[in-house]
């Protein structure tokens, strides 16, 4: 189709050129015949009116001008008040007066000539004008004159077939050069086409190279690859996930397993039973508790998930979860404060709101050593509110900080197996902040502690009455 266009495009062009040309050609001519044939009525008029008598002048001039042209011929006739011949040169017996139009006054321009044709196929352009008889003015003649277009109808028959040959010849150079033009302006298209034909899950690091196309195709290109970037991170991020869900399901299953088994190896005792069958029940909890949190974090990618917002007072729900995680701060020697200065409010679900803050004071007091501080706090960045559980813990390496928001990423592996946390935290508190329209941040620095901050949509106090 674009080389149907190109051929179109271009073969369109050259036609409106060579007809234009045509239409230049044929207007010239017809100019050129009328300005001639004006030229004669003026000479003619002037013999008639200064020497009406002298007929052998006349005569001479009308055949004069009939004998010298063998191209293009002029044939005159003068005609009385009577309609009668009075001269007429040879040929023009051919062209009776009727064919002529009624000729204009004697003080009129000849204006434009009229065009006939014979019953032979012969064309002529024809003027008929009146001549003042004599200088008292009071006689007329009509003089007739036709001009022999025979010539130039074979001239502009010859342009015409001039005319369809270069057309011709320039459909079909139009036809190969748009095919040309086609091909190499739609072989990068062809080129980044293959390529992505050959990307598969397997082969998702290949790259199209925008730097090699044309700067029509390079943004396209571009485009393309910062897609396959986004794909692989993709890819890359689910294949661990994954991993780390198979990992993760494996030990509470094989812990059940490795119990049951042992149970069944010999008879026992009642007591003994009922500590195998706490111990699988323990499992089975944490088995419970990761299928939650990854159904939840499902659930909260999708769409069409809603949220039930309230009203909630920020430094009331902070001084809540104080007091419920008091007892737990203080069995791990930690401290558990809140700072907030001013009185905050927002529309939120509150049972989302308190779990992401859980989840960020149980990970502060598993990092913090005892003796260290574990500080609430909440303050106003418009547009939004944000909530931020800081710690004096251990920190965390500045090269980890980008991932600790993926799911089931563990910045210290060995601690956090040994105290049965999978790394599913702080993607529940990001996704939580998601789907109330906020963000997440976390600044850390190894030995002095970490600050993570939940961002919210602010909601002005007015809108609580």
């Amino acid at each position: 189709r674009l080389t149907v266009w190109y051929v179109g495009s271009a073969f369109a062009l050259v036609l409106c050129a060579t007809g234009f040309l045509y239409w230049v050609l044929y207007t010239n001519l017809d100019r050129e015949d009328d300005q001639f044939l004006a030229d004669k009525v003026h000479i003619l008029r002037a013999l008639l009116r200064e020497r009406p008598d002298d007929i052998k002048s006349i005569k001479r001039e009308a055949e004069e001008e009939w004998a010298g042209r063998q191209v293009a011929q002029v044939f005159v006739r003068i005609l009385d008040p009577q309609g009668r011949t009075v001269l007429e040169t040879p040929g023009m017996q051919d062209l009776p007066p009727a064919l002529f139009p009624e000729p204009v006054a004697a003080d009129a321009e000849p204006g434009r000539a009229a065009e006939i044709e014979t019953r032979a196929g012969r064309s002529f352009r024809v003027l008929a004008v009146r001549a003042l008889f004599g200088a008292s003015g009071e006689e007329t003649r009509v003089l007739q004159l036709a001009f022999d277009r025979s010539y130039e109808e074979q001239l502009l028959a010859g342009y015409r077939t001039s005319m369809w040959l270069v057309l011709g010849v320039a459909l079909v150079a139009c036809a190969l050069i748009g095919y040309q033009i086609a091909r190499r302006g739609l072989q990068p298209v062809a080129e980044i086409t293959a390529i992505a034909r050959r990307i598969r899950s397997t082969t998702l690091s290949e790259r199209i190279e925008a730097g090699r196309f044309p700067a029509e195709l390079s943004t396209l290109a571009a485009t393309f690859d910062d897609m396959l970037d986004r794909l692989e991170e993709s890819f890359n991020r689910l294949s661990r996930f994954s991993a780390d869900i198979a990992h993760e399901l494996r030990t509470p299953v094989n812990n059940i397993r490795g119990e049951a088994e042992v149970a069944l190896g010999k008879p026992r005792t009642p007591d003994e039973y009922r500590e195998v069958l706490g111990s699988c029940l323990e499992e089975a909890v944490r088995l419970t508790g990761l299928i939650d949190s990854l159904l939840f974090l499902a659930r909260a990618e999708s769409p069409e998930t809603q949220i039930a917002r309230q009203a909630v007072d920020i430094g009331h729900e902070l001084a809540a979860m104080r007091d419920f995680y008091e007892a737990a701060a203080a069995e791990a020697g930690v401290a558990l404060q809140v700072h907030s200065a001013e009185v905050l409010h927002t529309d939120a679900d509150r049972t989302l709101l308190q779990r992401a803050i859980a989840n960020l004071i149980a990970n502060a007091i598993a990092h913090t050593a005892p003796g260290g501080t574990i500080t609430l706090g909440a303050g106003q960045d418009d547009p939004y509110i944000y909530i931020e559980v800081a710690d004096s813990g251990s920190g965390i390496a500045a090269e980890h900080l980008p991932h600790v928001f993926d799911r089931f990423y563990r910045a210290d592996p060995a601690r956090t197996n040994a105290s049965g946390r999978v790394g599913l935290g702080l993607a529940i508190v990001k996704s939580i902040a998601g789907l109330h329209g906020g963000s997440v941040s976390i600044t850390s620095e190894v030995g002095k502690g970490t600050c993570v901050r939940i961002f919210l949509p602010s909601k002005p106090a007015l809108e609580l009455l």
